[in-house]
């Protein structure tokens, strides 16, 4: 005695090029949630929702310290944004078992959000007084003290830390390709090109001309400015190919096994 065939049964996908009528050749491709299922990450979903709050919460400080102009034309902000907003979709994705985002989107996040921890580290860190998003400095000694030092290292070091470890430790990796470090350089090139271009047109008053000191065409001189910028783009690029590479040896994340079916289990098989 045979049973009858359940009706929500999947269709089965078609065959490149063998198609024997019009019916045939519409057949859907069955999802992959419909072989395995999906699983929630709520703890991951936690953890980029923080990211997410602690990203947006340092842009706010920042725009209420200084001036919102002079805040917003800072790369470290624009990255910082960005954060905001990718890890709050992703944190949704994670919480209700959705597919996760492109990781050409995840990774250029990373990109741009550690580039602007490294130039901060490795350029600015050690002298601070000629670099402040909020233009106002504590103390004579020219240091950041109270929240414009809270402000400065959650967006220059603990957000970009926090982003390469989700990249590292709960982000699959993906069919990244080389284009993908070209596609990425295009944002960062062209606030290169717009930061100078506007600190040249803007009058000599304007604080500040130019956010960053290594691109102030009024104290180094445009030929030294335009070495600069090609430098930064340069190194950028590179960190976008290490982390292409990178991408292809990182193991992934452990998957969550889902929830057992206690109803028929393979090993005893019959009913519990």
């Amino acid at each position: 005695m045979s049973a009858p065939i359940p009706a929500d049964i999947p269709d089965i996908p078609k065959i490149p090029g063998v198609a024997a009528s019009a019916a045939a050749a519409a057949v859907p491709i069955v999802p992959a949630y419909a072989v395995i299922p999906r699983v929630r990450r709520p703890r991951v979903a936690a953890f980029r929702l923080l990211v997410a709050g602690a990203a947006a919460a340092g842009v706010a400080l920042d725009l209420l310290l200084g001036s919102p102009a002079r805040v917003l034309s800072y790369f470290t902000i624009q990255s910082s944004i960005l954060v905001a907003v990718v890890f709050t979709v992703s944190a949704g994705r994670a919480w209700t078992a959705r597919h996760p985002l492109r990781p050409s989107v995840t990774t250029c996040t990373l990109l741009y959000s550690v580039g602007t921890g490294l130039v901060y580290h490795l350029l600015l860190a050690d002298n601070p007084s000629t670099f402040s998003m909020t233009a106002d400095m504590a103390d004579g000694a020219g240091t950041l003290t109270g929240w414009h030092a809270v402000t400065n290292q959650l967006l220059h070091t603990a957000i970009p830390v926090a982003v390469a470890l989700d990249w590292l430790l709960l982000t699959r990796p993906g069919p990244l390709r080389l284009h993908s470090a070209v596609t990425w350089m295009i944002l960062p090139v062209a606030y290169l090109a717009l930061t100078v271009a506007r600190g040249i047109f803007l009058a000599p008053v304007t604080p500040p001309r130019y956010p960053y000191p290594f691109l102030d065409v009024s104290q180094h001189g445009f030929v030294e400015v335009l070495g600069n910028a090609t430098i930064l783009a340069l190194a950028c690029y590179a960190l976008a190919v290490l982390l292409v590479a990178l991408d292809h040896v990182r193991p992934g994340p452990r998957r969550p096994r889902p929830p057992e079916n206690r109803i028929s289990s393979p090993a005893t098989g019959g009913l519990k």
